[in-house]
């Protein structure tokens, strides 16, 4: 049996995404086996991240300035607007340098069966942003499943009568894959190949 304070470090860790127990009590007993130094360094970082870490006031991108560099940068396209789903969705697609426009976090997807609806999406923001910046072409960069197709068409009508061409990145992504787990080169090619949403 563990000590308490053990248990309890394994218990909070294993919480995190992808660690499960024996994970936690193998990154506890190399933490142990570090210098005190390490702890204290690795628990300011876990804090500054949450407490430094705020969404971009226009785009709902993760930063730590408000605007997000993306949003500030002039050498953008600033008539195209990428709109992801979760803020990481932004990370994995400026890693394929294919995408020079702005973008726009919506925050979930529309899904009835898990009580999600527009209303609980960055969608009228996404509306404000397309007319007060004039955009021309609105990419809709969603996961390949029921859930990302039914945002996707929710967000082509509700654009329709703005003159807004809705794209989409062309299916290089396999059809129920989310886009961080979309290997670059597909996702690279995808958003060349974009289409427009009908």
């Amino acid at each position: 049996m563990l000590p308490g304070n053990i248990e309890r470090f394994v218990r909070d860790f294993s919480r995190l995404p992808g660690i499960g127990r024996k994970t936690s009590e193998r990154l506890s007993f190399y933490i142990l086996s570090q210098p005190s130094e390490f702890s204290k360094e690795l628990s300011e970082a876990i804090v500054r991240l949450k407490e430094e870490t705020r969404l971009c006031s226009q785009c709902g991108n993760i930063t730590d300035s408000d605007p997000c560099p993306i949003c500030n940068d002039s050498s953008r396209e600033m008539n195209v607007i990428c709109v992801v789903e979760t803020a990481i969705d932004i990370y994995y697609i400026e890693e394929t340098g294919s995408f020079k426009g702005l973008y726009h976090v919506l925050g979930g997807l529309i899904s009835p069966l898990n009580g999600v609806t527009p209303d609980d999406l960055e969608l009228n923001s996404l509306l404000k942003r397309v007319t007060g910046l004039g955009i021309k072409e609105v990419v809709v960069a969603l996961s390949s499943t029921t859930e990302g197709d039914a945002t996707a068409l929710y967000i082509r009508e509700m654009l329709e009568s703005k003159g807004v061409m809705t794209t989409l990145p062309a299916r290089g992504i396999p059809v129920g894959t989310d886009i961080q787990y979309a290997g670059k080169g597909s996702l690279a090619q995808a958003l060349r190949n974009r289409e427009e949403l009908k």
